[in-house]
């Protein structure tokens, strides 16, 4: 489902719809590849959590580790932008034990992940880049604008491509444009936030049970009106 559709299920607009929507005043920021789609999953989660409010009022994140995707939305439950994005280059949804006192270089391949789940993040003080917008303070997981001085690993260049195969970079971080971070990011969680990362090998039932159990409720019951309507 491409993001232009994401109204459908959470009263979003994209960035190209958002100019013709009343009811959006601004437009959202729209840096994903040109055709590329948005999960289903994205967009039943972010409307779970608006109906729900499960963010309790506070702006979020919604971060695609397999589609290499990151979408936000204000506190209203309204989507202010969508961009790629750079994640672990370690497949995996766990953090290593006491990976956030390890220096970043010293961090072995294979423990470079970046967490799934829900966290509650926001900005503070880091140790060596000042006031970071953290999104798993224990991991030391935090997103960022792509850090300058990384030619060997060529983050601008992946970030770039239209294509997720080559965004697994980092040692755990999330990293998007300048630009992006600066205009959505910023802004959105001045003031904090609640930040959904979907995993790469857990189930979504084990990373987001309580919307996990919403949706299966959902069909359930639209099993049952079906069987009720062909009686």
């Amino acid at each position: 489902m491409t993001l232009a559709l994401a109204l459908a299920g959470t009263g979003v607009a994209s960035a190209k719809g958002a100019k013709d929507a009343a009811t959006q005043p601004t437009a959202a920021v729209d840096e994903l590849p040109e055709g590329q789609q948005v999960s289903e999953t994205v967009i039943e989660l972010a409307g779970w959590v608006v109906a729900s409010k499960d963010s309790q009022g506070y702006p979020f994140a919604i971060m695609d580790k397999a589609a290499a995707q990151v979408l936000v939305f204000g506190s209203d439950g309204k989507l202010r932008g969508a961009a790629p994005a750079l994640f672990g280059s370690a497949k995996g949804d766990h953090s290593a034990p006491n990976v956030a006192k390890v220096a970043l270089s010293a961090i072995p391949g294979h423990d470079r992940t970046t967490p799934a789940g829900r966290f509650i993040g926001g900005y503070g003080p880091s140790d060596d880049a000042g006031r970071v917008l953290w999104v798993d303070y224990d991991s030391a997981v935090s997103m960022h604008p792509l850090p300058p001085g990384t030619p060997k690993e060529k983050r601008a260049e992946r970030l770039a491509t239209p294509t997720p195969d080559d965004n697994r970079v980092t040692h755990g971080c999330i990293n998007v444009s300048p630009g992006f971070y600066e205009q959505v990011v910023q802004s959105t969680f001045e003031k904090g936030g609640v930040f959904y990362v979907l995993p790469d090998k857990d189930s979504i039932e084990k990373t987001f049970p309580a919307f996990a159990q919403s949706r299966a409720d959902a069909a359930h019951s639209d099993e049952k009106g079906s069987r009720s309507a062909s009686k």
